[in-house]
């Protein structure tokens, strides 16, 4: 019972004290925090909520999380094992990467940004500091090395996704 408490000021304690215990050498703590439930027949689906918000945690490499986070991508990226993650980011974006270190160029971090900016060319180039063209040329270039069309969709889903599992796009 939450008594007279919201789900949000619970994970906050959890939080608190999962940092404590976390503190302690080989330590890892995981919690995942449902809705709150009203009624017997609501404990099995608020046990399930739990359940994926933990693994969630777990993806993350420990921590409190709310069923209010598990409602995203990072929730499929989560149930996801890592190496399968790990392939799927690295046959996405070694070309970009190989390509960024050969020629001390900005292919990875323009894509991250023009998919933050929805694909707008005007917005991205903004953010990035430089001309529309040049942000033209760069995306051009990524869809060249990756064979994929960031016009689409699909391949706009799958660079989010890619980028996801290797941190901000900065």
């Amino acid at each position: 019972p939450l008594r007279e408490r919201t789900t949000a000021e619970l994970a906050d304690r959890l939080r608190a004290g999962a940092q404590v215990l976390a503190a302690l050498p080989g330590t890892r703590v995981c919690v995942g925090v449902s809705g709150a439930l009203t009624g017997a027949a609501a404990v099995r689906g608020g046990v399930e909520e739990a359940g994926h918000a933990r693994r969630l945690a777990e993806a993350r490499s420990g921590g409190v999380v709310t069923s209010d986070e598990i409602y995203t991508h990072a929730l499929l990226l989560a149930t996801v094992p890592g190496d399968v993650r790990r392939s799927f980011t690295a046959r996405l974006l070694s070309p970009l990467l190989d390509y960024d270190r050969r020629h001390q160029s900005e292919l990875v971090r323009t894509l991250g940004i023009f998919l933050d900016c929805a694909g707008s060319w005007n917005a991205c180039a903004e953010r990035l500091h430089v001309h529309v063209n040049t942000v033209r040329y760069r995306i051009r270039r990524i869809e060249e090395l990756t064979g994929r069309n960031l016009s689409t969709m699909a391949d706009r889903v799958d660079f989010f996704l890619a980028l996801r599992d290797t941190g901000p796009p900065g």
